[in-house]
Parts: C-alpha cells; sequence; structure tokens
C-alpha cells in the first residue's frame, strides 16, 4: 500500500485552459502518501488543430510517470501515422515509444533528471559530457538510440506508470489506455467508459501473462505489481522470443475511437485515487451538479479530490495520491469531416484496440 503520513498533505496543484473547441480544469493532490506519483499533461493546442490530454499514474517512483508527461504527447505528434489522420495508430506507437526511450545511456539520464537530486545532477553531469554534439548529432533524426557513455547497456526502469490519455480532433475522439487510470465520457449525463482497467485477473490479461511465463498471486503480476498494462517495469518484459505486446506486462493500450457529438458533455481522465473511491456514473454525477456552481473547472476538480480524500488510512481507500483532468466540450461540437472519414467509429464503451 505504500508509506503513508501522518497528515495528508492537501494543498493542490491546479490549473485551467481552454481552446476554441475546449475548455478543461484540472488538479492533483499528494494526500496520505509519502511521495506524489501522480504526473499529467493538459495540452488544448498540441497543434493546431489537436488537443491531448494525459494522466499519468507512477509506481515505485515519480520517473517514468513524469518522464510520459514530459514526452508521451510528443511522439504522437512525431510518428508518420498522425499526419495521415491515424491518431490511433500514433498514440499505440507513442506508447511503446516510452519503453524504448528510457533505455540505454540516453534513456538513463533523462530519468536521473527527473529523479531525486543526487541523480538530478549526475544525469546533468553525464549530458555535458557524453550527449552528441555539433555534426555527430546532426546525422541522425533520432539521437536517443545513439548516445554513449557508462549506461549504454541500461535495460530500462524497473518501477512504471500507468498511462491515460484523450486526444481530440475535430470531432474525433481517440482514448489510450495502459493500466488502471481511466477515461469516462459524460453523453447527456450518463456515464460511458472509454477506457478499461488492466488488472490481472482479466481473462485477455491472465492469458498473456501466463503464457509469458508469468503468474499472478494475490491479485498481483508475480505477487507485486496489481497492473496488467504499464509504462516501464522493464523487469516483466525480459523475454526475448516474444513481441512487446506479448510480455507479462505490456505498456501497449487499448485505443477507442469515438465520434463526438452534440450530446456529450465532458470527458474526465483520472487516475485511480479518484476511481477507488468513486464510480464513473458517481463521479459524473458529482460534476454536474457543481459544474455551473463553480467559477472555474478546477475548482470541480478540487472538490472531487475533497470528496475523495479519507479521513484516516484504516481503510485505505481515499489514501492514494489523486489527479483528475476535466475536459467541456463547447457547443455545437464542429465536425471535422476529413478526420471524420479517416477516424474508426465507436459508440461510447466499445473497445476498438490493440491485440492481447
Amino acid at each position: 500500500m505504500g508509506i503513508y503520513l501522518s497528515t495528508p498533505k492537501t494543498e493542490k496543484f491546479s490549473e485551467d485552459g481552454e481552446s476554441d473547441r475546449l475548455r478543461f480544469g484540472l488538479s492533483s493532490m499528494q494526500g496520505w502518501r509519502a511521495t506524489m506519483e501522480d504526473a499529467h499533461a493538459a495540452l488544448p493546442d498540441l497543434d493546431d488543430c489537436t488537443s491531448f490530454f494525459g494522466v499519468y499514474d507512477g509506481h515505485g517512483g515519480k520517473v517514468v510517470a513524469k518522464f510520459c508527461a514530459k514526452y508521451l504527447h510528443t511522439q504522437v505528434l512525431k510518428n508518420e501515422a498522425s499526419s495521415t489522420g491515424d491518431l490511433g495508430t500514433s498514440v499505440q506507437r507513442a506508447f511503446l515509444r516510452m519503453d524504448e526511450m528510457m533505455q540505454g545511456q540516453r534513456g538513463w539520464r533523462e530519468l536521473a533528471v527527473l529523479g531525486d537530486k543526487i541523480n538530478k545532477f549526475t544525469g546533468m553531469i553525464e549530458g555535458l559530457i557524453w550527449s552528441p554534439r555539433g555534426s555527430d548529432s546532426n546525422n541522425h533524426e533520432d539521437d536517443w538510440a545513439f548516445e554513449e557513455g557508462p549506461h549504454s547497456d541500461f535495460s530500462g526502469p524497473t518501477s512504471g506508470s500507468t498511462a491515460c490519455v484523450a486526444i481530440m480532433r475535430g470531432n474525433q475522439l481517440v482514448v489510450a489506455n495502459a493500466g488502471d487510470s481511466r477515461c469516462v465520457i459524460s453523453r447527456k449525463g450518463q456515464a460511458y467508459n472509454l477506457s478499461r482497467d488492466h488488472k490481472p485477473e482479466l481473462d485477455a490479461e491472465r492469458e498473456r501473462i501466463l503464457k509469458a511465463g508469468g503468474f499472478i498471486h494475490g491479485g498481483r503480476v508475480n505477487g507485486s505489481l496489481n497492473l496488467a498494462r504499464a509504462i516501464g517495469d522493464m523487469e516483466f518484459k525480459q523475454n526475448k522470443f516474444l513481441p512487446v505486446e506479448k510480455q507479462i506486462v505490456t505498456a501497449n493500450p487499448d485505443v477507442n475511437n469515438v465520434e463526438l457529438c452534440d450530446d456529450d458533455d465532458f470527458i474526465v481522465l483520472a487516475c485511480d485515487g479518484i476511481w477507488d473511491c468513486m464510480s464513473s456514473q458517481q463521479l459524473v454525477n458529482f460534476i454536474h451538479e457543481h459544474i455551473n456552481k463553480e467559477t472555474s473547472l478546477s475548482a470541480v476538480c478540487e472538490k472531487v479530490l475533497d470528496r475523495c480524500l479519507a479521513p484516516s488510512t484504516l481503510g485505505g481507500e481515499g489514501c492514494d495520491n489523486m489527479t483528475m483532468i476535466l475536459v467541456q466540450f463547447k457547443k455545437p461540437i464542429n465536425s471535422n469531416a476529413a478526420s471524420a472519414e479517416q477516424s474508426t467509429q465507436a459508440t461510447p464503451g466499445s473497445e476498438s484496440s490493440s491485440a492481447d
């Protein structure tokens, strides 16, 4: 369960913003946990026509979540599939790219800079010494694999993170998820899950885990990890005879494509610190109750965090880090015909997904 504080840290990081298509608010709180391992990204204008939101719930440390918050959205745009309108393929590749980027000398250095003060200093020094410079770096479009140094054989972090992201372009919504963070849409007040919590006991997850040589004990992968999919956690991804999507734990996300319409009110992305305390419908009802009473969407998020915070650590629920992003659509939702034609349309709650 992790180490708890004697009193919770209730200070919140909150933010609001908007684009011509939507407005958003977010809030995060450390709560009873000894450290804050959640991270997030909120980019209403990722490019001229794309918005990106993501929540990342770290475990075993904060660095993988922070790495994803810094880099995952950049890889969505770098992937050439995004320019053709295939956001689903782009985001799937971006998830898998995170594991690749966290390996080797450059991966070690980037994680070190995002870590504690000692590692941060070491990573900065090694960056000055070992990072490619001048004409050498110009020869490579992507320098990550070419940086050499004392950690060139680094196989990646043993800590990890969930990732749940929502990308909007025109009336196309793409949700990708690995882990137990969750995205929910409110359509005429009804909650629809746009992601699936990847717990080891799910049939598809269990089958993959066992086939890859793992086991499940006490609801945990190999008796330790209570998630079946995550970014990082490289100790579970060492079978050289299997592709990345078939490993004991995989970063391969479920991808859900939805065509937005004027019946859609908002989406919520949140880490399991929220979902452990409220069901999807309970949270949607709570937001509808408060969204017109508060002066900002982040204030609504703050109310949710306060509602979920446990009075003590005796019960376990309500004691986790908490992060929530609320994205409200401006009406009418403008149709983007070019994007819509290339999207794989699905009704809320359905999964058009990666292979298990």
